[in-house]
């Protein structure tokens, strides 16, 4: 489980200097993260920074070598692996297992980006990082999603092509980006099957359509988070590498937040 200890207090609208912002956000300790900024490879609100800078870490959007570093505290990334059998929502009316149920020790309000449903397993994203879960689920985005298929085998080269080449569903068409017979073996076969559309039970209505309905659907990655080895049921919290990782996979831009106040950078 992901550890339950209290983040950091920071109260909004309170700067504070940046090397300090930075090293609280395990970029590294103090002097490395002076070294980074007298090098001119920090930017605060797209440009560049200097020693001396101070910054609001709940409201500044700063990047480390053109990658992003989420200074605020209160904002908290989770990877889950969801077990079969559980609802993709906190709670749920009709008394079944959901996704509350696996996050009792986080201290923050957090919600799912997307859905899996009830019959599928693997990697959920929750976090309360309004604006990149915006992003990642929004199609404009293209965030590609990963998943495991188990189908009745064997399945031939032909399948591939059409799902590489889209199909005809009743709400319209469909294709994978990228489709591999992971393993075939009797009458079971393993597809990985990439697609970065967030349709209603897509995966499973795509591989029916060229006859090869799913048995066993999990999915293994959100754009370049992986599931890995966490197990059923078991939640981590993302490295920071990977929180910039999502965001340059939704091509943040290098500029304050639409719509939001520009946030403080003061001089020494």
């Amino acid at each position: 489980m992901p550890s339950t200890d209290e983040p950091r207090r920071v109260e909004p609208g309170r700067s504070e200097r940046l090397q300090k912002v930075l090293a609280a956000a395990g970029v590294g300790s103090r002097r490395v993260c002076e070294d980074l900024i007298a090098a001119g490879r920090v930017t605060v609100d797209g440009r560049v920074a200097t020693l001396g800078d101070k910054v609001d870490p709940a409201e500044a959007v700063i990047h480390v070598d053109g990658e992003r570093v989420v200074t605020d505290p209160r904002l908290v990334y989770l990877a889950m692996n969801k077990p079969r059998g559980v609802v993709s929502t906190m709670a749920d009316e009709r008394g079944r297992a959901a996704l509350a149920d696996f996050v009792g020790g986080i201290e923050q309000r957090v919600f799912h980006v997307g859905r899996l449903d009830a019959d599928s397993e693997g990697l959920l994203l929750l976090t309360n990082d309004g604006t990149l879960a915006h992003r990642l689920m929004h199609p404009s985005y293209g965030v590609a999603k990963t998943y495991l298929a188990e189908v009745p085998g064997p399945v031939p080269a032909a399948v591939r092509r059409r799902l590489l080449a889209g199909v005809d569903l009743e709400d319209g068409p469909a294709r994978a980006d990228a489709v591999k017979i992971v393993d075939s073996v009797g009458g079971r076969a393993l597809v990985e099957i990439v697609l970065h559309e967030g349709r209603k039970h897509i995966v499973r209505r795509l591989l029916a359509a060229v006859g090869h309905p799913v048995h066993r659907l999990v999915r293994t990655a959100i754009g370049p988070v992986t599931l890995g080895n966490l197990k059923p049921g078991r939640i981590r919290r993302l490295h920071r590498t990977e929180v910039a990782a999502l965001y340059a996979a939704v091509n943040e831009p290098d500029r304050p937040r639409p719509g939001g106040r520009r946030p403080t950078v003061r001089r020494r």
